[in-house]
């Protein structure tokens, strides 16, 4: 009777080990945009400039990487961040976005958990500073 006990429980267990090893992970890489205008800035601006911020998440890793680029703006641009805050409200910094100097930009970040939580939600956006707009030029919210 033990011996019937004992190859159950290791049936169970090699079954269990199996099934962990098959599973597909729940990570995923997650595709993000936001185009950035004048309009989107918080107040908004007249500014005839454009840009674009591509990202993907993983949610394994909690890694954020982006490429972006920004033209026709009033001047060089003299800083770049992603902002926790919804459509229509400022938020404060998050991550900020080096080499937005050159016009294009790349780079990536680890999320915490409770950054990560508000990226999924939509509740991030990036803009891009000038001199003549030191608040913001152009702005974008960050959607999937």
């Amino acid at each position: 009777m033990k011996t019937m006990i004992l190859r159950s429980g290791l049936s169970v267990l090699a079954c269990t080990a199996v099934l962990a090893v098959a599973s597909p992970s729940m990570a995923a890489n997650i595709n993000l945009k936001a185009d950035l205008k004048g309009s989107s800035e918080v107040p908004p601006t007249d500014s005839k400039g454009t840009g674009s911020v591509t990202a993907t998440f993983d949610t394994a890793s909690k890694k954020l990487s982006w490429k972006g680029s920004v033209s026709g703006l009033s001047g060089p641009p003299t800083a770049a961040h992603f902002h926790a805050g919804e459509a229509g409200k400022n938020g404060g910094v998050v991550v900020p976005i080096a080499g937005v100097d050159k016009g294009s930009f790349e780079g990536s970040a680890t999320l915490t958990d409770a950054q990560a939580e508000e990226l999924m939600a939509g509740k991030w956006y990036v803009n891009v500073h000038t001199a003549a707009n030191k608040g913001g030029e152009v702005r974008g919210q960050v959607t999937k």
